[in-house]
């Protein structure tokens, strides 16, 4: 779309502008970059063809997050009937090379994430990262606030055990 033509929808050019935030999102669901652009497409093409429903004055980013996150949960009943192979060993540790500090610290800060629960890594995500409140990740997840808080709570409590930094 044309910025001539993003000025006349303002809806349209608020959904551009959250790309960045749905493609962050989708990598919590998705390990490999390219079904995480999947997951965005399709969550964007859902939400243009259904920009009706949207209620104005409620907040798009939540709208959006929703509509990946039942995406993502629908695609993955359909693929747990139609599992095809792995493209890599899951329990297989690749070599790592002699890289800086941060790199590797990196490293076992993704290995960590990808450790914990899907429900976790989801709420992490959002609040810690995204930096979404915890009203508006309960709206996201369909949970009470309560559970985000303690979810929240796990994942970080997991990640501190798994990098061996939890007293």
């Amino acid at each position: 779309m044309s910025d001539k033509q993003l000025s006349r929808d303002p809806a349209r050019a608020d959904i551009v502008r959250l790309i960045p935030a749905l493609r962050a999102f989708a990598r919590t669901f998705c390990r490999n970059p390219t079904d995480a652009d999947d997951l965005v497409q399709e969550t964007l093409m859902k939400a243009l063809a259904n920009l009706d429903k949207f209620e104005p004055g409620t907040k798009l980013k939540s709208w959006l997050f929703t509509i990946m996150r039942n995406t993502f949960y629908t695609r993955s009943k359909v693929l747990g009937r139609e599992a095809p192979g792995l493209e890599e060993c899951v329990s297989g540790d690749s070599p790592m090379e002699a890289t800086q500090e941060v790199q590797t610290r990196a490293r076992e800060v993704q290995r960590a994430l990808a450790k914990l629960p899907p429900h976790y890594r989801e709420v992490l995500t959002l609040v810690a990262i995204l930096g979404e409140s915890y009203e508006s990740a309960a709206e996201i997840c369909n949970v009470a606030v309560g559970t985000v808080k303690s979810r929240l709570n796990r994942a970080r409590h997991q990640i501190l055990l798994e990098l061996g930094e939890d007293d």
